[in-house]
């Protein structure tokens, strides 16, 4: 055997010879190996730039985070909201604090009275029609004054509007000729005249009725207490406990009442600041974006740059087009038409030439594959060094 052939294919090495393989299966390999890397590398660049559009996002929410902070209205109106709901929750604490002793205090005077009632015995039940006619004598008294007050006030009334009349009528008399605004003044005394004499006159029917009330219930109570002396006597301890569990409970009654209307006013106010917040919040970004075209023009998908070595076009849809610099679906297309066109040259001229060429003819076609993958973000300056690669062959 040959020595040459044993130097070139030594046994148990299992290496094929370059007619053995036929010189095709190193470029399909090849090949594969240099798309994978350049798929890789190409996942890399994306993966790094959305990494960077993500910080750019944050980066940017960051800003208009501080922008807002650094408003000394937005400052003003959160303290306003926390002083809103810190005296909220102020104020809910104590109704709910009042609320509770409320209903302490009524099931204690429900306890108390029920022993007091077990205690005393029918004496009390004797005597609850004299303290009712009391109770309803003292609301006529009550409404008695109301109405003795607004007559009062309807007499002065009527009183200031007579004195009114008798001025405008002076001064009509002072003057020889018809004066207008005078004219026009005693009309107006007049009518205020009229309505003040109705206005006393339906105060002092109400107060007349009232006060006819108020004396039948004092009779009442006259006639009763009469009648039912003993029976009055003996359930008076029941009755003014009563009384006194009913003021405290009255009492805290009106305060229940006056925290409710205070929370309620509080809550009006902590909306109104919220709206308020929220009308600042809408200018301020009304102002970015009126603002915005004068800073410059507006990046799409994030605002991300082109990569480096790419040509940058403003119109969408070219080499650096809308989305950050990256190529068109047409420019995938083409280069891999060239890497197709590529490989058929190789194929076609490999059975002409020797063995040697050929690899090398292979080797470069897969140099220019990579480099062409590597620079499909690179737009037309990867297909121009592509193509100068293949003429060169």
């Amino acid at each position: 055997m040959d020595p040459a052939v044993l130097r070139e294919s030594p046994a148990g090495s299992g290496a094929p010879s370059v007619e053995e393989s036929g010189g095709n299966q190193p470029e399909e390999v090849t090949d594969d190996s240099r798309e994978a890397d350049g798929e890789s590398e190409e996942t890399e660049m994306e993966g790094k730039d959305s990494e960077r559009s993500k910080s750019q996002d944050e980066d940017s929410l960051h800003e208009e985070l501080t922008e807002e902070e650094l408003d000394p209205r937005i400052q003003e109106e959160l303290e306003r909201l926390n002083e809103a709901s810190e005296e909220i929750n102020k104020m809910e604490l104590e109704l709910q604090e009042v609320r509770s002793s409320h209903r302490r205090i009524m099931n204690e005077s429900v306890l108390k009275l029920k022993a007091k009632s077990s205690e005393l015995g029918s004496c009390i039940e004797k005597a609850r029609p004299y303290y009712e006619a009391r109770r309803k004598a003292k609301e006529a008294q009550q409404e008695t004054q109301k109405a003795a007050l607004s007559f009062e006030r309807a007499v002065s009334m009527h009183s200031a509007a007579r004195e009114m009349v008798h001025v405008a009528e002076q001064g009509l008399t002072a003057v020889k000729t018809l004066d207008p605004t005078w004219q026009e003044m005693l009309n107006h005394a007049t009518s205020k005249v009229n309505e003040a004499e109705e206005e006393r006159m339906k105060s002092e029917r109400e107060h007349m009725r009232v006060t006819q009330r108020c004396q039948e219930a004092e009779a009442r109570v006259q006639e009763l207490q009469k009648s039912l002396k003993r029976s009055i006597i003996k359930s008076k301890s029941y009755f003014e406990l009563k009384a006194q569990f009913n003021d405290i409970l009255e009492e805290h009654k009106s305060k229940i009442l006056l925290l409710e209307e205070r929370i309620s006013k509080a809550k009006l106010n902590y909306s109104s600041t919220l709206r308020h917040l929220e009308q600042i919040s809408e200018e301020i970004h009304a102002q970015r974006e009126q603002d915005q075209p004068k800073n410059g023009p507006i990046k799409p998908c994030g605002g991300r740059s082109p990569p480096v070595g790419a040509e940058t076009v403003n119109s969408t849809g070219t080499e650096g087009g809308a989305c950050g610099g990256y190529p068109r679906p047409n420019d995938w297309v083409e280069v891999k038409e060239s890497v197709a066109n590529a490989r058929e040259w190789v194929e076609t001229h490999k059975n002409s030439r020797p063995s040697s060429l050929i690899s090398k003819s292979v080797i470069r076609s897969n140099t220019w594959a990579t480099s062409a993958a590597t620079s499909v973000s690179q737009g037309k300056k990867g297909r121009e060094m592509g193509w100068r690669m293949i003429k060169s062959e």
